[in-house]
């Protein structure tokens, strides 16, 4: 780590999460660098805002915004809050903005992540797993829209050789980078848990609000896609069982009953198909259905709903 008072912190991903966390971290005094590519112009000169129903309307100006990877200082902490399936192409930029023993925080969603990643990255890097419960997305180059929720739980990966103790203690370090922000942060014990409990909210809303062409009120409202985001959640939960990974009595019932509480939310996909992008589909539903396969276990309404999904994407061009 440097020897400055706080370290230093990179965003790689400025969009919707890279841009909440990053914003909320350099408004509570820490030393934040954010790399963006399409969007720098906007917010070297506009800086961000945030509109938040949690926050109120925070604004970020000047922000230490930087477009070139070679003229950006190299960080301790480097937030990735780009999606999944652009990792190999950061994969270079994150080495080369990593200073000594770095810290990498994937906040992504999807299983095995870590795993494809981390052969790309030097040995010396600690990486983790950040889990993000929240509800936001980008309204338009630097402007942020928070509707509810907030937390990022924390697992680690790999990195250099350290004792338990000592990788827990890292993982410790990074839940109070968030806490000092104001933000519920919670370092995890079980890295792999935690990414099955956050696929059995991720697999049927993610992939339904694509199909359906509805956000979370409407998908709850219906009888019909209510029983079918239940049945999907216990699949899911299913395969995380058969993979080892035990999750809490009764939890698909409790993540219904938090989305009856949250505000009517269109999740990250949609907004991935409705624009163009990529979507997430290894991460989220590929890597999934392969591990629990693989344990002998086959999960028929997850993998129907990726092969519809992989229909609309193929479809699109």
């Amino acid at each position: 780590m440097t020897e400055s008072k706080r370290p230093r912190i990179g965003i790689v991903g400025t969009g919707a999460i890279g841009g909440f966390y990053g914003l909320m971290l350099a408004r509570a005094g820490h030393d934040v660098h954010f790399l963006l590519r399409s969007e720098y112009r906007a917010v070297a000169e506009r800086g961000l805002q945030l509109n938040s129903a949690v926050h109120g309307e925070l604004a970020l100006q000047p922000v230490q915004a930087w477009h070139c990877v070679a003229d950006m200082p190299k960080c301790d902490w480097l937030l990735v809050g780009a999606k999944t399936t652009s990792n190999a192409e950061l994969a270079p930029l994150i080495a080369r903005l990593a200073a000594a023993n770095a810290r990498v925080v994937l906040l992504q969603n999807g299983l095995g992540v870590e795993d494809r990643l981390r052969p790309l990255l030097p040995d010396s890097l600690h990486l983790l797993g950040g889990l993000c419960f929240i509800c936001v997305h980008r309204s338009a180059p630097g402007v942020i829209e928070h509707q509810a929720l907030g937390a990022v739980n924390l697992g680690y990966h790999s990195g250099p050789p350290e004792l338990d103790e000592g990788r827990q203690a890292i993982v410790e370090e990074g839940a109070e980078l968030f806490r000092s922000a104001g933000i519920e942060s919670v370092a995890m014990a079980d890295l792999q848990q935690a990414r099955w409990q956050k696929l059995v909210w991720n697999v049927p809303y993610n992939g339904l609000s694509v199909l359906l062409n509805a956000g979370t009120r409407r998908l709850m409202d219906s009888a019909d896609s209510r029983a079918l985001i239940l049945e999907l959640m216990c699949e899911v939960a299913r395969g995380a069982a058969v993979c080892g990974q035990t999750l809490p009595d009764g939890y698909p019932e409790q993540l219904l009953a938090a989305t009856d509480r949250m505000p009517d939310y269109l999740p990250s996909m949609y907004h991935d198909f409705r624009h163009g992008r990529p979507a997430e589909l290894e991460a989220i539903y590929e890597a999934p259905l392969a591990a629990a396969a693989a344990a002998g276990c086959e999960l028929p309404k997850m993998r129907m709903l990726l092969q519809a999904l992989r229909f609309l994407e193929a479809a699109r061009g």
